[in-house]
């Protein structure tokens, strides 16, 4: 990976400085002060444009997002500078990995990175200054940063107007019913660190409401919990075997039956087919969505059993296939903190030994479905991530929320 993000660094150096070179020579500085034909000295250029192309590239990835569009607003060069197709493919793969959020509306399209680099002989310097179509560049690049990036999606969302705020306030008065979620995935079995049980003793994150007195077909009534000390819902957590079973396999790392699922063969493909076991289906038509627990920890994935998995539950009969999905990416714990970028210290992102959550979301075939979803990178240990996927679940549900 390092070695594919300096490749294209030589290759987008490259394409800024033929692009200046023909549409803005008089960038290109070669003594302080020029002189005109009449004899009269022109005013100096300004320090970012004086300085070389390498340099300003340097300068560029050192800005949040936000900066580098300020940068563009600032003139002609740096507007056209800012907009090379090369720059933000760049971002992508440099910065993808430290998102710590992706939806069905914000995911990027990842065959856009796995495209050839241009040719040296096909740049910026294929269109003119001004011009918003790049000739031989079939992706948007920086639209496709910009819609998935969360420090940028959280800066232009818009604003409510005031009567929001106390239509939001008006609704938190009256009773709702308490949507319920099925949680399920391996992410609840195979972590170090049990994330239902730090979930079910962590009050200062979401405190416990309750145990409803009611069963689904010999599955338990679920926990209650309080979302911003507003907001009751309500968790049904499946297990794939029973508890002594889970425990042997873990001390043995060995693989267990799941017993929320049947096998039901082999598609034409050769992927696996399952069915939801009868208790699952019952709960797959009273649920209003899903919470699945993925183990985002390197070498843990279980790929394609995954993927046949989430669909059992989304098209299992009963509605399911309008219901939201939301996926905890989760590890046991936080990684010491590396060395970051301003950007990503400007999103709050650190560098953590984890899958990430895009890749996660590629991975599990989530941009194939039609319901809607989001991966929250989440932390067992210190349920860090744990409110931002709850309240896009929430959302998704139809609750609203109020304050937000």
């Amino acid at each position: 990976m390092a070695e594919k993000i300096q490749q294209l660094e030589s290759v987008v150096i490259r394409s800024l400085r033929q692009f200046r070179d023909r549409y803005f020579p008089d960038k290109v500085v070669k003594d302080d002060v020029t002189v005109t034909d009449m004899g009269q000295e022109e005013p100096q250029l300004g320090f970012l444009d004086r300085l070389p192309v390498d340099i300003q590239f340097l300068i560029m990835t050192l800005l949040s997002p936000a900066d580098i569009c300020s940068l563009g607003a600032t003139s002609r060069y740096w507007r056209a500078m800012v907009r090379d197709p090369l720059l933000w493919r760049y971002f992508l793969l440099r910065d993808m990995p430290y998102w710590t959020s992706i939806d069905h509306v914000t995911m990027p399209q990842l065959e856009m990175l796995d495209a050839p680099l241009i040719s040296e002989d096909e740049s910026l310097d294929d269109r003119q200054e001004g011009e918003d179509k790049v000739m031989g560049f079939k992706f948007d690049y920086m639209s496709e940063y910009l819609k998935g990036c969360p420090s940028c999606r959280q800066q232009w969302l818009p604003s409510r107007p005031a009567y929001g705020v106390v239509t939001s306030f008006l609704q938190s008065l009256v009773p709702s019913s308490e949507p319920r979620y099925a949680m399920f995935g391996p992410g609840m079995e195979q972590l170090d660190v049990s994330f239902v049980t730090r979930l079910m003793h962590a009050p200062d994150v979401l405190p416990v409401a309750g145990i409803p007195h009611r069963q689904i077909n010999s599955i338990g009534s679920g926990i209650s919990y309080i979302f911003n000390n507003q907001h009751k819902f309500n968790i049904l957590t499946l297990y794939s075997t029973n508890r002594a079973e889970r425990e042997r396999a873990r001390e043995q790392q060995q693989s267990i039956s799941n017993k929320l699922f049947i096998c039901e063969g082999t598609d034409d493909s050769g992927k696996p087919m399952y069915s939801p076991a009868p208790q699952v289906q019952q709960v797959c038509q009273v649920v209003d969505g899903f919470i699945y627990v993925a183990n985002a920890e390197p070498g843990r994935g279980e790929g394609e059993f995954e993927v046949a998995q989430i669909r059992a539950v989304l098209d299992c009969p009963g509605g399911s296939a309008s219901k939201p999905l939301l996926v905890l990416s989760c590890i046991s714990r936080e990684e010491p903190e590396a060395t970051r970028t301003t950007s990503q210290q400007d999103s709050g992102v650190s560098s953590r030994c984890r899958t990430p959550c895009v890749y996660m979301a590629k991975r599990l075939g989530l941009p194939e479905l039609s319901n809607r979803w989001m991966v929250q990178d989440t932390v067992a240990q210190t349920l860090s991530g744990l409110l931002d996927g709850i309240s896009w679940l929430l959302r998704a549900s139809g609750v609203k929320l109020y304050g937000s």
